[in-house]
């Protein structure tokens, strides 16, 4: 029984983290109809699709590398500059930063 609870200790701050990791990032329907599809609801990245936005290469990019591969797309990423304003690119570059602790 004591080894079910210490698994439990473990477990669910991990499983907690997975579902609030970006909650302002999640929440934004910019980021429910253009990004979930590939990097995950939690933005966590999917396999065989878009990588995590919260941790991995990602948090290594700059907020100018981040908007200029949404706004002109790269590898299997497409761009979104013409279908997504200015605006709503530089609030997703935001969040992404924020979601991922910079």
């Amino acid at each position: 029984m004591s080894r079910s609870l210490a698994f439990l200790a473990v477990i669910l701050p991990v499983v907690a983290t997975a579902q609030t990791a970006a909650p302002q990032l999640t929440a934004n329907p910019i980021f429910e109809k253009q990004c979930a599809k590939c990097h995950g609801k939690t933005a966590e990245g999917r396999h065989f699709a878009g990588p995590s936005l919260v941790s991995g290469k990602s948090t290594s990019l700059s907020e100018e590398e981040l908007r200029n591969i949404i706004s002109n797309g790269k590898g299997r990423m497409p761009k979104y500059a013409g279908k997504l304003t200015p605006e709503e690119i530089d609030t997703l570059v935001h969040q992404i930063t924020q979601a991922r602790g910079k």
